[in-house]
């Protein structure tokens, strides 16, 4: 939550284009149950350790998803920041996760495993974006065609880069 402290403020503060970066330490291994707080706890048992070895697997899984509502909780607050500029402003939010989390697929737990013999847990990752309004119509953006290819094509981090050049129309 402390990354959308004043986030208001600061986008008040700016005239013109701006791109704000939000890193999040996300649900990184092995202390998952640090990665959200206490009213986001919504599965359990969880694994309330960073000796994930000693935990159940049921309990390892709880904690990570946990990470994964309070994702979902942040984001959500996100975009009803950005919509009260929509009517302002072109505002937009692309999230992406850096890389995914191993729970013991094929014996294998968190992340970092070589991208050949890395389970999919580990590298297929979400894409999430938000667009006003206007920010799609200024950007040309086919918010159909875009939804379609989301659910029928594969994309990699690769993608990421020329897609934010190509919304900054650089």
């Amino acid at each position: 939550d402390v990354l959308l402290h004043q986030l208001s403020a600061r986008i008040d503060a700016r005239q013109g284009d701006m791109l704000i970066v939000l890193h999040q330490l996300g649900s990184h291994g092995p202390t998952y149950f640090e990665r959200y707080p206490a009213q986001d706890k919504t599965f359990s048992p969880t694994c309330d350790s960073n000796q994930i070895q000693k935990c159940t697997n049921e309990a390892l899984t709880n904690t990570y998803d946990n990470t994964l509502v309070y994702t979902d909780r942040m984001l959500g607050k996100t975009i009803d920041v950005l919509q009260r500029y929509s009517e302002q402003r072109d505002v937009a939010m692309i999230y992406v996760s850096d890389h995914g989390e191993s729970l013991g697929e094929r014996g294998m737990y968190l992340h970092g495993t070589p991208y050949i013999i890395a389970p999919k847990e580990q590298t297929q990752v979400p894409m999430v974006m938000w667009f006003s309004p206007t920010f799609a119509q200024q950007a040309h953006l086919n918010l159909a065609c875009l939804r379609k290819n989301a659910d029928n094509k594969d994309y990699s981090h690769d993608n990421l880069y020329h897609s934010l050049l190509g919304l900054f129309d650089v």
